[in-house]
């Protein structure tokens, strides 16, 4: 599985960086400044936890399936943030299912397991995603 994703990401890496065409080059740096690449930049502010929370899932594998924004194989950031309450309990719930993985909240694709992510990373990075829903 963490083969499939890692060609996956790799062949849309490739993907995006293989056109030459200077129209389409245009348009990617028009629409790069009509939009903050992030909902926390639009905001303007930017705490130490969030910028951890983002370097580590920016470390991590969980970019080649999720967005912030917008749905890639699993849900977008910001859907999941609107989806969980920030609480302990929930935290927790959500380490636990980054870790362990697992399938059915968010339809049948499974979410592979990350056994060697550390619970304080874990966290930090669920964290962060549940904070994007105040932020945009």
């Amino acid at each position: 599985m963490k083969k499939l994703l890692g060609i996956l990401f790799v062949s849309a890496l490739i993907y995006s960086c293989g056109s030459n065409d200077s129209a389409n080059t245009e348009k990617a740096k028009a629409s790069d400044t009509a939009k903050p690449t992030t909902p926390i930049q639009e905001a303007g502010t930017v705490s130490a936890e969030d910028t951890k929370g983002l370097e580590l899932i920016g470390g991590n594998d969980c970019m080649a399936c999720h967005a912030i924004d917008h749905k890639i194989v699993g849900p977008a950031y910001l859907d999941v943030s609107k989806k969980y309450e920030t609480t302990d309990a929930v935290i927790d719930t959500l380490v636990q299912k980054v870790k362990m993985g697992g399938s059915g909240n968010w339809g049948a694709i499974p979410m592979t397991a990350h056994p060697n992510l550390s619970t304080d990373d874990a966290k930090i990075m669920v964290k962060y995603i549940l904070s994007l829903k105040n932020k945009k």
